[in-house]
């Protein structure tokens, strides 16, 4: 552990100067003593065998708020992603996904190592991918030419600062992809932010997508799991893939009775923390040696640029200061809000982050 981290788990000790106010990601959340509680009683089984009820109940549970015939449980939404990709592709095909999508920064190269694809980025600077972006950058259908075997979206763009994809573009890229005979699979995340930001339902508004993950341990403060939602087929299909890649548990109902209590009470949580990124955003947009536009900040994230001094040595500054936060490139920031991150902790990041810069 670095020598200016504190345990999170760990109270802090009297004054409020060392509380330690985490705006890393919204991951960082704790269980809570309800959640705990849960864990605790929680009845279990052997999942591989299909025989833990509340792995089960969580599954049908997402399903049904997707609207789809089944769900299964996957550790991380990298694992859920990657299976997603390997079902819908086949070896030496492309994946057209935004530049500065999850699939393609952060996933370790996992889709050509475990799929045998490439990636075919396109920019989209705002984080909402577009069917006239997209079309540019098809495969003609010649045989000498690697063909597009997927699109993969992602809703909120985590790079992107939290950005949007409004339905009508999302559902425009399904439509134009299906007629093509190429699936489309959403990165979603932090889908409920994204629902929630336009007020309206995570069913309706991924509803022509072929696949969906979602985590339960971002927004929704669960703190472990993410699930992919699909047909009935392909999410049996996605349990053998599940299972090669070491995804298997067992008791894991343990896991699953904090992501049930998540996945029905985090939705309530995440507009204040769409609050407080604004709140954020609008009092860093006024300070010199910041460039950030408030209104960009749709969700729970925000990426600002630093004019006078590195991303580098803000993240050092503000932790010996008990303030953890991340660079995103040598000028870039990021800042998340999340359910542990009250409106006075946000006061005191804006000020501290106001006097270092």
């Amino acid at each position: 552990m670095s020598p200016v981290a504190q345990p999170e788990n760990e109270p802090a000790s009297s004054a409020s100067e060392t509380t330690v106010i985490d705006l890393r990601s919204d991951t960082v959340t704790v269980p809570t003593p309800a959640m705990r509680k849960a864990m605790f009683e929680a009845e279990v089984g052997d999942d591989v065998y299909g025989e833990d009820p509340t792995i089960n109940r969580l599954e049908r549970r997402a399903a049904e708020i997707f609207g789809r015939e089944a769900a299964i449980f996957v550790p991380t939404g990298t694992m859920g992603n990657q299976i997603a990709i390997k079902l819908h592709t086949n070896h030496g095909e492309e994946i057209i996904c935004e530049q500065r999508a999850h699939i393609f920064e952060w996933e370790m190269a996992m889709m050509a190592a475990f799929s045998g694809c490439t990636a075919r980025t396109i920019e989209a600077p705002d984080g909402v991918l577009t069917w006239q972006q997209i079309e540019r950058g098809l495969s003609p259908k010649l045989y000498y030419r690697q063909q597009t075997g997927l699109i993969s979206l992602e809703n909120t763009h985590n790079m992107r600062g939290g950005a949007v994809s409004p339905k009508s573009v999302m559902d425009e890229v399904c439509d134009e992809a299906h007629e093509r005979g190429i699936p489309v699979h959403l990165d979603g995340a932090r889908i409920f932010n994204a629902a929630a930001a336009l007020s309206m339902t995570v069913a309706e508004l991924t509803a022509k997508s072929d696949s969906i993950m979602f985590c339960l341990s971002k927004g929704l403060g669960a703190p472990v799991g993410s699930l992919l939602v699909g047909s009935a087929d392909f999410i049996l299909r996605a349990r053998s893939v599940r299972k090669a890649l070491g995804g298997g548990m067992r008791q894991a109902g343990i896991l699953a009775a904090a992501g049930l209590m998540a996945l029905e009470e985090g939705p309530a949580y995440i507009k204040q923390d769409h609050a407080n990124a604004r709140f954020l955003a609008e009092e860093l947009a006024r300070t010199p040696g910041i460039r950030l536009n408030p209104d960009s900040v749709q969700t729970n994230i925000l990426i600002f640029e630093l004019e006078r001094i590195s991303a580098a040595e803000l993240t050092k500054q503000l932790h010996s200061r008990n303030i953890k936060a991340n660079g995103v490139g040598l000028k870039q920031f990021r800042l998340v809000t999340h359910r542990d991150v009250t409106r006075e902790q946000c006061e005191t990041a804006v000020r501290i982050i106001q006097e270092l810069v």
